[in-house]
């Protein structure tokens, strides 16, 4: 109903304008036209004229602009009520000056021309003004609006969100019971499990035949790899939740002990690890003793048929990889080796929880370690990748926050 009345009002103010102005323009023209045929001086005739039709042709001239304006079409009539109000007022006050009995004018009608035509260009502008004003107070009701809704929508969204945390974190909250319980309830039937084996095995092993003593011996590896991979599923479960706040951290501290813990896997695959020199980064020293740990340990067990070569260094990021914008503030720690490599389409897949590349007559393991040293670099906001081609070894790169020396 509002959008229909708008219309006819919009035409109407315009049409008010026009029509003032074309009345101007037509008594201009008329009074001129009278006059020369009165006798009366051209020049004097001309200056009049123009006093009374160039204000005529100003509001004309509007009335054809006006919807090529900011002013909304409603307002219009708002311009064409103080146009004719403009007139009316000197008007008024040339009749109220023409009834004063001391003064008058000489030429009542010239001078109501003239004047009106004046008020009424006058009144105009100050109709122009209101309308302005009007406009941008409703552009600012609607924007208010706008952005009162924008605010709405985004107070629902952050409850959503909210919401969605608190879901998040009690799914978390559940997921460590359960890794909790899968390491505890679930490693005691297997220890079980594994002793009565071991007690069966010992007690009438002399009474089992070949395939006994192989079955038995299927039984208690399956078992043992059950338990380990329950360990390291608790393991890769609780790296948010069990993780120690970020501090600096000395690499080169931990890739000392990360090579005491290897000592003995370096000393029977005759490998030769080289450390350069490893600055400091922001995070926790466990879980990167645990990551680095986990990939110079691939690397010894990948080795091939040669004595393992694996080379670890450090570098600022590289400002071509994802996240440009960090360079200086990233450092980029690669692992190294010679070793069989990877086939460069399962890059991606050796980072998913249970895959494995190899069959376990070829290489222990449980599938997850890569999948925690993936876990390990998002908590510490960073990224991980491996460069690789098959018989040609493997770069392993993680990116780990910079400590800013000025720090201390």
């Amino acid at each position: 109903m509002g959008s229909r009345t708008r219309v006819p009002s919009a035409i109407g103010g315009r049409v008010t304008i026009t029509l003032l102005g074309a009345l101007y323009v037509a008594f201009a023209v008329a009074w001129a036209a009278q006059r020369l045929t009165d006798g009366g001086s051209t020049s004097n005739v001309a200056l009049v004229a123009s006093f009374i039709g160039v204000p005529g042709l100003v509001l004309l001239y509007a009335g054809y602009r006006l919807p090529r304006t900011d002013i909304r079409p409603e307002y219009y009539p708002t311009i064409g009520r103080w146009a004719t109000g403009g007139a009316g007022l000197l008007l008024g006050i040339l009749v109220l000056y023409q009834l004063e009995p001391a003064e008058s004018v000489s030429e009542p009608f010239r001078a109501a021309l003239v004047l009106t035509a004046f008020g009424s260009v006058a009144g105009f502008g100050v109709g122009i003004h209101d309308a302005l004003a009007k406009t941008r107070a409703f552009e600012i009701q609607r924007r208010n609006g706008e952005l009162r809704r924008i605010k709405a929508e985004l107070d629902e969204t952050v409850e959503q969100l909210e919401t969605a945390n608190r879901e998040f974190e009690a799914s978390n909250e559940r997921l460590e019971q359960f890794a909790y319980a899968a390491s505890h309830d679930l490693q005691e039937p297997l220890r079980m499990v594994t002793s009565y084996l071991s007690l069966v095995e010992r007690r009438y092993g002399d009474d089992l035949d070949e395939d006994g003593e192989e079955f038995i011996a299927y039984a208690v590896d399956g078992a043992d790899r059950m338990r380990e991979m329950i360990d390291a599923l608790l393991e890769y479960s609780r790296v948010d939740t069990q993780g120690e706040p970020f501090e600096p951290v000395d690499l080169e501290a931990v890739f000392e002990d990360v090579l005491t813990d290897l000592e003995v896997q370096i000393a029977e695959t005759d490998a030769t690890v080289g450390v350069g020199e490893m600055p400091r980064v922001e995070g926790d020293v466990h879980q990167l003793r645990q990551l680095f740990q986990n990939l110079l340990s691939n690397a010894l067990e990948y080795s091939g048929d040669e004595p393992p070569r694996v080379r670890v260094t450090a570098e600022r990021a590289d400002a071509e990889r994802e996240n440009p914008e960090q360079i200086d503030s990233e450092w980029t720690i690669s692992v190294a080796d010679d070793g069989i490599g990877i086939d460069p389409a399962d890059t991606d897949r050796v980072f998913d929880l249970f895959q494995r590349l190899h069959g376990r007559e070829e290489y222990d393991g449980t599938g997850l370690g890569l999948a925690l040293c993936e876990r390990i670099v998002e908590r510490h906001g960073g990224e991980i990748w491996v460069d690789s081609e098959p018989g040609e070894g493997s770069t392993f790169s993680v990116t780990l926050p910079a400590v800013d020396d000025r720090d201390g």
